[in-house]
C-alpha cells in the first residue's frame, strides 16, 4: 500500500509543480521568481523541480500551458458549432473567457507580461503567439461565421477579434495593477456584457430601412 501511494505522488508532482509555479509566478513576477520559492510552494526539493523542468522558463511555459490549455480548446470548440448564431458564440466565448482565466489565477497573467516583456521579450512572443494567438484565431472564426450567414457585416475579422481581445486585456491590467486605486471600475460581468453589446451591434448588418 504505501509503495502504491508513492507511485501515485510522484505521478502527481509536476501537476503540483506547475499549479505552484503559476501561482508564484503571477504573485512575484518572472524575473523575482525563484525555483526555491516554486519548490517550497509545492512542497518538493528543488532538485524534483529540476527532475521535471530543465530550466525557469521551461516551467513558465509548462505551467501556462497546462492552465491555458482548456480555456483556448473550449475557445475553439465554441468556434466549430456551426449551429448557434454568432452573436451567441461572441457572448459565450467573452463570459467563457472570464470564468476560465479572468477571474483565476491566470487573469494576473497580463500585468505579469506587460511588467516582463522587456527583460523577458522570448517570454512575451512566446505566450502571444502559443496562446493569444490560438485563441484570437478561434474567435476570427467566430466572427468569419456571422459574416457568412449574413449576421455580421463584412469586416476584417483577424482585425476584429484584435479589438474584441483588448478590452479583455486591458481590463485585468487595470484590475490587477491599480486595484482599489482605480475607482468607478465596474464589475467584471458588466463590463464584459456591455463590452460584447456594443461589439454585436456595431458588427450587425444594418437594417433595410437605415441604409442610404
Amino acid at each position: 500500500m504505501e509503495c502504491c501511494f508513492r507511485r501515485r505522488r510522484k505521478e502527481a508532482r509536476p501537476g503540483e509543480i506547475v499549479t505552484a509555479a503559476l501561482e508564484t509566478f503571477v504573485e512575484k513576477g518572472f524575473a523575482a521568481t525563484r525555483l526555491d520559492d516554486v519548490a517550497a510552494r509545492a512542497g518538493v526539493s528543488k532538485g524534483t523541480v529540476y527532475l521535471y523542468f530543465a530550466s525557469k522558463e521551461a516551467l513558465f511555459k509548462a505551467a501556462v500551458e497546462a492552465a491555458m490549455t482548456p480555456a483556448v480548446e473550449a475557445a475553439e470548440a465554441l468556434a466549430a458549432d456551426s449551429e448557434r448564431p454568432a452573436a451567441d458564440l461572441l457572448r459565450c466565448f467573452v463570459q467563457g473567457w472570464w470564468q476560465m482565466v479572468g477571474s483565476t489565477t491566470l487573469g494576473g497573467l497580463p500585468k505579469l507580461l506587460v511588467a516582463e516583456s522587456g527583460n523577458c521579450p522570448e517570454m512575451a512572443q512566446w505566450f502571444h503567439e502559443s496562446i493569444i494567438r490560438r485563441a484570437q484565431r478561434a474567435l476570427a472564426r467566430i466572427i468569419e461565421q456571422g459574416m457568412a450567414s449574413g449576421e455580421f457585416r463584412p469586416v476584417d475579422a483577424d482585425i476584429t477579434a484584435r479589438i474584441v481581445f483588448a478590452p479583455m486585456f486591458s481590463y485585468l491590467v487595470w484590475q490587477r495593477a491599480f486595484g482599489n486605486w482605480m475607482c468607478g471600475l465596474p464589475e467584471p460581468e458588466r463590463f464584459f456584457a456591455d463590452t460584447v453589446d456594443l461589439l454585436i451591434h456595431g458588427l450587425a448588418q444594418p437594417s433595410q430601412d437605415a441604409r442610404p
